[in-house]
């Protein structure tokens, strides 16, 4: 095995502890995080015209949404029903972003789901370092490596 291949199994054994580890609240934050960056890179290869590399960070960034959608618990709390509809529309327009290649409705989910992002990291930084999961937030999912592309 060569040095560069060890390395980054070295790495990748390093980011799935890290995921299998994280408390509840920096999964979430883990998950946005993840979910912007796959949209941009989506959108700069929209831009370029690199559609395998659209499509492939576009199909990420539906399953992102499709983990944070189906863990959302919606009797859990008062604004949960307001999230779920966001999830489902960016579902829609990610879908529809990668059929028609619509750069447009990439730029969208960028704009809809980053104060989202912003909005989870400032709530997370609230939460003391030993938060028990009872003090999370019910929307926070229980996600899996995969769905942050380390699995």
């Amino acid at each position: 095995m060569t040095y560069s291949a060890l390395r980054a199994q070295q790495l990748s054994r390093y980011n799935d502890d890290a995921v299998l580890s994280a408390p509840p609240a920096r999964l979430l934050t883990m998950l946005y995080d993840r979910l912007l960056l796959d949209l941009k890179r989506a959108q700069l290869a929209q831009d370029d015209g690199n559609w395998d590399v659209a499509r492939e960070n576009l199909l990420h960034a539906q399953a992102i949404v499709a983990e944070l959608r189906s863990t959302l618990r919606t009797d859990a709390w008062d604004g949960a029903a307001s999230l779920a509809s966001i999830y489902d529309y960016s579902m829609e327009a990610l879908i529809g972003a990668n059929i028609y290649r619509d750069v447009e409705r990439t730029k969208e989910c960028i704009e809809l789901l980053e104060p989202l992002r912003q909005g989870w990291h400032e709530a997370a930084a609230q939460l003391p370092a030993d938060a028990p999961a009872a003090a999370v937030p019910a929307s926070v999912p229980v996600a899996s490596g995969r769905a942050l592309g380390v699995a």
